[in-house]
């Protein structure tokens, strides 16, 4: 598969820091330096690169210096790309911060547990096609009401650019492994989102961001039972987006 290989996350991260670190930037490729050159702002020569992980809850997976400078960045990879999972009692909190009406709160609820209710009690469980079979409509004009400017911008805020806990921003993401891989900055991803608000989708989405649950548990696994309780924002076309907003910026 195109910019991925059969490692997970963790490792991808380890391998992108020995790809940077300690490296002078005649070291690397055009577009590597291209990379560079981008997030640093600046025209490079023969510097030297230092680059070390991100341990912790952040948006941040490493952080590369050049010349006492030092950028943040979050590497993904594969498919589906989850970019954010929190509880939904707290993504519900942070939507009713944003004035977000009581009646279209509690229509996400019933959207992420599907069971009827708005807390989870329900007896019948369904998965998201039945769901959407007689809730289509509804679906529909909750997503007119969430895909603003004001709301997405909020949204990528918090979960892309910044985080829930932390404080750390990242200035970009690297998207794919060492030898195959697309990149996009912190501007680039305002962009390409906000661009999209509008964009049809059949899923609860703030543009191209899918909202669902984390797992909807149909045949009742006490294992994964709390996953209910959470909610992801899923980036499905970043490989897409990424390449489509490079042509747009038309990089040299």
């Amino acid at each position: 598969m195109v910019f991925n290989k059969n490692i997970n996350g963790y490792e991808n991260e380890k391998e992108f820091t020995k790809y940077f670190n300690n490296k002078n930037i005649n070291e690397f490729d055009i577009e590597t330096v291209s990379f560079l050159e981008t997030v640093f702002n600046n025209k490079l020569s023969n510097e030297l690169v230092k680059c070390w992980r991100v341990p912790g809850f952040s948006k941040v997976d490493i952080k590369i210096k050049i010349n006492d400078v030092i950028k943040n960045i979050s590497i993904k990879k594969g498919i589906k790309n989850e970019v954010h999972t929190e509880t939904i009692k707290n993504f519900i909190e942070f939507l009713s911060k944003m004035k977000i009406k009581k009646d279209d709160i509690n229509q996400i609820k019933k959207y992420l547990y599907a069971d009827g209710t708005i807390n989870n009690t329900g007896e019948k469980r369904q998965s998201i096609i039945e769901y959407k079979i007689n809730n289509q409509e509804a679906i529909d004009a909750l997503n007119e009401k969430l895909n603003t400017k004001y709301i997405i911008n909020k949204i990528i805020n918090r979960f892309i650019i910044k985080g829930r806990i932390s404080n750390l921003k990242i200035d970009a993401i690297i998207y794919g492994v060492t030898d195959d891989f697309l990149w996009i900055t912190k501007n680039e991803i305002k962009k390409i989102i906000i661009s999209k608000m509008n964009d049809y989708s059949t899923a609860l989405h703030f543009g191209p961001l899918t909202i669902q649950s984390w797992d909807r548990n149909l045949k009742r696994n006490p294992k994964y039972e709390y996953r209910r309780e959470y909610v992801q924002l899923k980036w499905y076309n970043i490989s897409d987006d990424i390449i489509e907003i490079m042509a747009f910026t038309r990089r040299k």
